[in-house]
Parts: C-alpha cells; sequence; structure tokens
C-alpha cells in the first residue's frame, strides 16, 4: 500500500518538468496582465475622476452675465 501511495506522490509531483514556454506564450501572458492592470486603473480613475470633476463644476461655476450689462454695438 506504502509503494502505491509513493507512486502516486511522484507522478503528481515530478521533480523536473520538460516542458517549454515559448516567447510567444510568455508576451502574450504579459500583454493580458499589462491590459487587466490598464483597465483596473481605468475603471478607478473613472469612478474617481468623474465626480471630483462634476463637483468642480459645481463648486467654480463661472457666472452667466446678463443681457443688460453687455455693451452692444446698437446701443451706440
Amino acid at each position: 500500500m506504502k509503494k502505491i501511495v509513493y507512486l502516486m506522490l511522484f507522478m503528481l509531483f515530478p521533480l523536473t518538468a520538460h516542458a517549454y514556454i515559448g516567447p510567444g506564450l510568455g508576451s502574450g501572458v504579459i500583454g493580458v496582465v499589462l491590459g487587466i492592470l490598464t483597465a483596473l486603473f481605468l475603471a478607478m480613475t473613472a469612478l474617481i475622476w468623474y465626480p471630483l470633476k462634476r463637483l468642480y463644476k459645481l463648486v467654480f461655476k463661472p457666472k452667466e452675465s446678463s443681457p443688460e450689462s453687455s455693451d452692444s454695438v446698437d446701443s451706440l
């Protein structure tokens, strides 16, 4: 019974892996990770920036000039 357990452990956890990951797969993984990180950064920026932008416009809204105070060429 011990031999079977040892054999199963030996098959599940090999000491060396005879596999090759080419540069195409590596660059693909890097691209996917950078894409996910960029998407998360842009989502967080949108969630924080746009409410602050609306608040800024609300607080520092330029005063509208009234039509009576504006000088026009017709009044001369």
